[in-house]
């Protein structure tokens, strides 16, 4: 039977109105619009229903940016690798979540919004802290693996600087924003100097996303594989 103002799920043939369809409908609205751009009215429009009908599956716009998260989560392809070889898989893993956020770049906030892990997360988590065992951790060096690897897991960090507005600017902004910051900041300035000289003679250098966080996760693999070994 159709609840109440479920308009969706009372016309024949119609697809009923459900949980995951309000949450697909959702994350496509986000992509497309990003969180701020997504409201309920909108959600209603696009699914063809009444607004209120929407809250029979979803409590709130925090219950609702909560499941979009897990669908996301959700999406993440699961690597498997050889028994034991548990750096490869992780960093496999890692880098396949990275791919999934990039396609989700609202996904980010919505999981840091919430105070705690909801199921599809700590599955998530539960499958890496498996590769980790069966690669010979124990059970404290896999607890302390999973605080230090914390959200790189799920394929984000978050970032001390956000130069992406002035690298998107080239070379030339660069250099002078770091003689303008040079007198106040000069160990900064000589960063951001090198930075825009990368950008202007080698291609794909300077300062990547990609390259930065693959940078961090290999020093944080490093550094567990040394204790795994000992």
């Amino acid at each position: 039977m159709a609840k109440t103002g479920d308009k969706s799920s009372t016309g024949g043939g119609r697809t009923p109105l459900s949980r995951d369809r309000v949450l697909r409908t959702a994350v496509d609205l986000a992509d497309t619009h990003g969180i701020e751009g997504l409201s309920m009215r909108k959600l209603a429009g696009q699914l063809g229903v009444d607004p209120m009908s929407i809250y029979n599956h979803v409590a709130n716009k925090d219950d609702l940016l909560a499941g979009m998260a897990d669908v996301v989560v959700r999406e993440i392809e699961q690597v498997d690798g050889p028994a034991g070889a548990w750096r490869a898989t992780v960093r496999s893993q890692v880098l396949a979540a990275r791919q999934t956020m990039l396609r989700h770049p609202w996904a980010r906030a919505a999981l840091e919004r919430s105070s705690e892990a909801s199921p599809a997360v700590m599955a998530y988590y539960d499958r890496v802290a498996g590769v980790l065992l069966e690669g010979g951790f124990s059970v404290d060096l896999m607890h302390h693996a999973l605080h230090v690897l914390g959200s790189r897991l799920l394929g984000f960090t978050q970032e001390l600087f956000d130069d992406s507005a002035a690298t998107a600017q080239g070379p030339e902004v660069l250099a002078l924003l770091a003689h303008q910051m040079s007198a106040q900041f000069p160990n900064l300035a000589k960063m951001m100097l090198q930075i825009s000289h990368d950008e202007a003679t080698v291609v794909g250098s300077g300062c990547n996303d990609q390259q930065e966080f693959e940078f961090g996760l290999d020093l944080l693999l490093d550094g567990l594989d040394r204790l795994a070994s000992s």
